[in-house]
């Protein structure tokens, strides 16, 4: 029954957080903030999490955990995948993460730098998982590869994801930037983005 609570009340921390990042930027999101959008008070809140950076690397790792469902039932759901196809169910399923990718790019250092070592290796975990998933995919859909092609992939792929937001999610600002500036700027979606790269690197 305690467990059960305090999963439900981590729940309701990471579920503030999340609500606070879609309209606050994460240098300007405090504890108090969070708190205040729970049932609890704000020292409740250290029971499970000392620092706003385990929060959302919490949060990271529940991202993590969704794509993660994605990538298996793309193995389930599939005896076979030619590499448009499998480009194309990938990029669906990053499509949908755009948290994650936020995230990775904008706020990883500060969340891994300031969290206590059991909740980054806790997070780790789940990121490994993906890295396994996307193995098992390749191995699946994919005979043909060697070991070390396939390897190769999860290793360019993967850093790949941490610069995709800024390139498929730029602010007006950025753009009318880039336009003063008389820098070519090409709009890609997410899917156009994830489509193409894993296009290239298969």
């Amino acid at each position: 029954m305690e467990i059960k609570l305090a999963d439900e009340r981590k729940d309701e921390i990471i579920n503030a957080c999340e609500e606070l990042y879609r309209i606050k930027s994460f240098k300007e999101i405090t504890l108090k903030d969070i708190s205040e959008k729970t049932t609890f008070s704000r020292p409740s809140i250290y029971n499970y999490f000392q620092t706003k950076e385990e929060i959302f690397l919490a949060l990271l790792k529940r991202e993590y955990e969704r794509w993660l469902k994605d990538l298996e039932d793309i193995y389930v759901k599939n005896d076979k995948l030619e590499k448009q196809e499998f480009a194309k169910q990938i990029a669906l399923s990053i499509e949908k993460r755009e948290q994650l990718l936020k995230l990775l790019s904008m706020n990883l250092y500060d969340m891994e730098e300031n969290s206590r070592m059991e909740q980054l290796v806790d997070f780790k975990k789940s990121y490994g998982e993906t890295l396994k998933s996307i193995k098992k995919l390749l191995d699946k859909f994919f005979k043909n590869m060697s070991e070390e092609e396939k390897e190769k992939f999860i290793f360019s792929f993967f850093p790949l994801m941490y610069g995709i937001y800024p390139y498929t999610c730029a602010t007006e600002k950025q753009k009318e930037a880039m336009k003063n500036a008389e820098v070519p700027f090409k709009f890609f979606s997410i899917y156009e983005m994830v489509y193409e790269s894993i296009i290239k690197l298969l």
